[in-house]
């Protein structure tokens, strides 16, 4: 008996021999994504990193300005002597005073602002960054008053005066927030330390008021730091000299010191709580490092100082200051040995507690000499701020183009702090014939690299235009801004043997991936 198909039985059938034909040659063209773990070895060099380490310091006055050189600069990041310090330092920051001195009751010269765009652009062609602080008066003036090494008057300016001065400065500092690492707020007092001031109340023994910072007062430095937050790029940090000048901007003239510190969800979104950090000036100089961590008080209370104020401050600073930007200076040897390296100081625990990026490598050189004598200083000079160790990578042998892939970094953060500017995470695709990169962001936060263990997974796609080849894998840190961030020397390096290419900025994951 001769079966008859009709038509639509025909159609099934030839769909279903040319689906299993298509499946055929599909799984013909599988390719099998095999994983690899490579790992890696840390290396304990110093080398200069962004926005990290000893700073070098530099001053200058409006009333005689001369500009930084850039071949100086670049210089300070091979290793260099210090005058009076036993140890040598490479920096990638440069801490400048910029003394106000012949502008106290006028505007700021339009020569002043043409030097100090100056500075900047020598910063830039130096791989360097500053940590800008604007003052009235770095001398201590001595004469017969309680604190008798430094009286009334101080020399600082009205407020109305630095309002309008730092009127003047925002443009300059927006169009430089590139080679801009964080700016101090200064301005107030002497040294723009916000303590031994004419006009913002007078912290110390020499003042008239009990010691005590009023309502008045405090509305006046508030007033003066939303300026600053201001006139400073959203995506740059201020730094203030003590926590509890944070606290009462935050929340207001009667903040308690066991106000909130800042958490992870509310951190690196440019608000204001955000981007205010500390710059300490005399790290572990005693017991509540001269004032530091203090109760200021108000117009209805006083001023306090007591074991309970300097370990709620401090505890305050501890947690805050994982998502800010800190630094400062060590400041006497003569009263504190807990500034010497452990077992008999703790530096380094102090250092890593608070979160410290940077400190000043010319003040106090006694204290930083200890370091050196007691053998602490490699660590320090190594630890500070942020230092990545690449453990290992779990990473594909092989990929298809128009597919994923998954990639695993498994990175330990061995430094005190982690980066505190934002900047892009990059993988790198070289092709090994051609030389052509593919760039692909990834999308961890490198801000988020806290002290410790980092496990960095992410899930990336090939591009389906990418030609076929051998790639070598890369990973790149550039600096957010366009106008540095193909200069290697703004580019963060790994503390690995055999994986940083100078030439290019680059890291090597010393892996090879096939495209097909």
């Amino acid at each position: 008996m001769i079966k008859r198909f009709t038509g639509s039985c025909f159609a099934v059938m030839l769909a279903a021999v040319l689906l299993s034909s298509s499946c055929k040659d599909k799984e013909a063209n599988l390719v099998k994504i095999e994983k690899v773990n490579v790992t890696y070895t840390e290396s304990n060099e110093d080398f200069p990193n962004p926005e990290r380490g000893f700073y070098r310091y530099s001053e200058v006055h409006s009333s005689n300005y001369t500009v930084l050189s850039a071949d100086e600069l670049k210089g300070y990041r091979s290793l260099q002597s210090i005058e009076s310090a036993n140890y040598q330092v490479m920096s990638t920051l440069l801490f400048r005073y910029y003394v106000l001195d012949d502008v106290v009751n006028k505007p700021i010269t339009s020569s002043f602002l043409d030097n100090l765009k100056k500075d900047f652009q020598a910063a830039r062609d130096a791989g360097v960054k500053l940590i800008p602080r604007f003052v009235y008066t770095a001398t201590a003036k001595p004469g017969n008053c309680p604190e008798g090494f430094i009286c009334p008057l101080y020399g600082d300016a009205p407020k109305s005066i630095i309002l309008n001065h730092i009127a003047q400065l925002k443009p300059v500092l927006h169009e430089n927030a590139d080679v801009i690492a964080c700016v101090q707020l200064g301005f107030i007092g002497v040294w723009g330390e916000q303590y031994y001031s004419d006009f913002f109340g007078d912290a110390s023994t020499n003042g008239n008021q009990g010691n005590k910072l009023t309502d008045a007062n405090w509305r006046d430095r508030i007033e003066v730091i939303k300026a600053m937050l201001d006139a400073v790029p959203a995506d740059r940090m201020v730094q203030v000299r003590y926590p509890q000048i944070k606290q009462r901007y935050v929340y207001g003239v009667n903040a308690l010191i066991t106000s909130a510190a800042l958490t992870e969800s509310i951190a690196f979104n440019e608000t204001d709580i955000a981007r205010l950090g500390y710059h300490n000036d005399c790290f572990l100089a005693s017991s509540n490092d001269f004032g530091t961590y203090e109760d200021y008080g108000n117009s209805s209370t006083p001023r306090t100082s007591d074991g309970v104020v300097l370990n709620t401050l401090k505890d305050y600073f501890k947690a805050d200051s994982k998502f800010v930007v800190v630094g400062g200076e060590t400041c006497s040897d003569d009263y504190s040995p807990a500034n010497d390296c452990e077992p008999g100081g703790k530096a380094q625990a102090e250092f890593s507690s608070l979160h410290y990026s940077f400190i000043n490598a010319h003040y106090n050189t006694a204290v930083n000499n200890d370091w050196q004598d007691g053998g602490c200083m490699d660590n320090i000079k190594r630890n500070l701020g942020y230092r990545f160790v690449l453990q290992s990578a779990v990473l594909p042998d092989n990929v298809v183009r128009g597919t994923n892939m998954d990639i695993t970094l498994n990175i330990k953060n061995k430094g005190y702090a982690s980066p505190y500017n934002k900047r892009p995470v990059k993988l790198l695709l070289r092709n090994k014939a051609s030389g052509e990169v593919k760039s692909i962001d990834l999308a961890t936060d490198v801000r988020k690299w806290y002290s410790g263990d980092v496990k960095v997974t992410e899930t990336v796609a090939i591009p389906s235009d990418l030609a076929a080849g051998e790639y070598e894998m890369l990973l790149n840190l550039p600096d957010a801004y366009a106008s540095i961030a193909a200069k290697p020397e703004f580019s963060i390096r790994l503390a690995n043997n055999d994986v940083w290419e100078a030439a290019t900025g680059y890291n090597k994951l010393n892996h090879t991936i096939k495209v097909n």
